[in-house]
């Protein structure tokens, strides 16, 4: 079983103290990495570098920086892939990105950047030797004409030396489980890891899939009915749903997990739980 964690860097930079014992009981379950995510347009740098140096230096977690190209030069986006070398950190999630002004917005590459997701990599690739993780969508991306095009992007990406794929959040097992079925057959071999995003509020996860094009069934959606202003039994539900959904996967033979945890990773660490993936004893030097 492999297991990663998102996060995103805070508005002043510092790690909470909540976060930073949350990290320290994640780091336990021995993770792949656990990725910093990286604000539109690079408007989190120095926070984002910060968070990963925290990560670094004061956990045994490895680390991966999330790094975009929209709105950038490429000496930009390659001085990131430099700085982030320099702090030690694991790997780079590549990620072309949405606009300043938010997804739905139609992309246009900087005139000296790198055109598409699959440039970026290349470039990456030619200034460091670190693991490089893509994005991929079950439900194809928003921008894709067809699911064919968004393939041929996700080859396109592998072929420029990426080494994995994680996919959008989703909430209906039979899209990842076709969508990865495409995959294969397309020939594409590497690991597509299944992107699990805990359901803590269900107005801000829905809100939010809106806008990247992930779906909620209306089965799903019913399960909220009525609890607006009942947090806990909300929070029961959702810990119900990604319980279920989880081991749904997992009965269908997949091993790879990436949970997007909003800075709320207890959730994502008791599904590990159920995953019978359990803390080990931390080293540290």
């Amino acid at each position: 079983m492999r297991i990663s964690f998102e996060i995103f860097p805070s508005k002043d930079g510092i790690v909470t103290e909540p976060l930073a014992n949350a990290l320290e009981a994640i780091a336990g379950l021995r993770p792949e990495f656990v990725s910093v995510t990286y604000g539109a347009g690079g408007s989190t740098q120095d926070r984002t570098i910060a968070a990963l140096k925290h990560l670094v230096g004061s956990t045994s977690i490895p680390a991966a920086g999330h790094l975009t190209c929209v709105g950038r030069p490429r000496h930009d986006v390659d001085d990131v892939a430099r700085q982030y070398t320099e702090a030690g950190v694991q790997r780079i999630v590549a990620l072309r990105g949405d606009p300043a002004t938010g997804p739905g917005t139609p992309y246009v590459a900087h005139p000296e950047g790198y055109r598409t997701g699959s440039a970026m990599v290349a470039g990456i690739k030619r200034i460091c030797d670190l693991p490089i993780s893509v994005s991929a969508y079950p439900e194809k991306h928003p921008e894709s004409p067809s699911f064919d095009a968004d393939l041929d992007a996700l080859a396109a990406k592998i072929d420029a030396g990426a080494d994995e794929a994680l996919t959008q959040f989703f909430f209906d097992n039979s899209q990842y489980l076709r969508y990865l079925e495409r995959v294969r057959a397309r020939g594409i071999t590497v690991p597509i890891v299944a992107g699990i995003m805990p359901i803590h509020d269900f107005t801000q996860i829905s809100n939010f899939a809106g806008r990247c094009g992930a779906t909620i069934p209306a089965r799903l959606a019913r399960r909220f009915e009525g609890l607006e202003n009942d947090e806990s039994t909300a929070r029961l539900v959702g810990a119900n749903v990604a319980a279920e959904q989880v081991l749904g996967l997992v009965d269908a033979g997949v091993t790879d997990f990436h949970f997007y945890t909003l800075n709320r990773p207890d959730l994502a660490y008791s599904l590990c739980r159920l995953l019978d993936i359990h803390p080990q004893p931390v080293v540290t030097s």
